[in-house]
């Protein structure tokens, strides 16, 4: 018979059923893979990840097409990450969202991302996508 105790914390019955990945992390990451998609142009991710990061990505970029944009450069803030894109002209990625990916996309309607399927990934066999803009 298991030892009765406290869960999830270390000691007599030691942790059980916690959960490694939380909904935080899973979060974190996409903010992060979308500051880099920003930043870089391109990513390299799982075909799983690559779903959600499309899926933000798009909204982001439907974002900088709105009327009020004060307003949409604060909702985009609360997802992308304050980094510095460009160290020559100190921009972050946010600016680079708003003066360089938006008004390219300016005529498009949707699609704003473009994914290729590359090989498998050596270690866990992991279908991996290369994630771009579409020029």
């Amino acid at each position: 018979m298991p030892a009765q105790g406290r869960k999830n914390v270390h000691g007599k019955a030691g942790v059980r059923f916690k959960a490694a990945y939380t909904k935080s992390k899973y979060e974190n990451m996409l903010r992060n893979v979308v500051t880099d998609l920003i930043i870089h142009g391109s990513i390299k991710v799982t075909e799983a990840t690559a779903k959600d990061v499309i899926k933000e990505a798009d909204r982001l970029v439907t974002l900088t097409k709105k009327e009020d944009v004060m307003n949409a450069k604060r909702q985009a803030a609360r997802f992308v990450r304050n980094i510095v894109a460009d160290k020559k002209t100190n921009t972050t990625a946010l600016d680079k969202l708003f003066s360089e990916i938006g008004p390219k996309m300016k005529e498009r309607d949707g699609g704003y991302t473009r994914q290729y399927k590359l090989e498998n990934r050596r270690g866990d066999n992991a279908p991996i996508v290369l994630i771009t803009w579409v020029d």
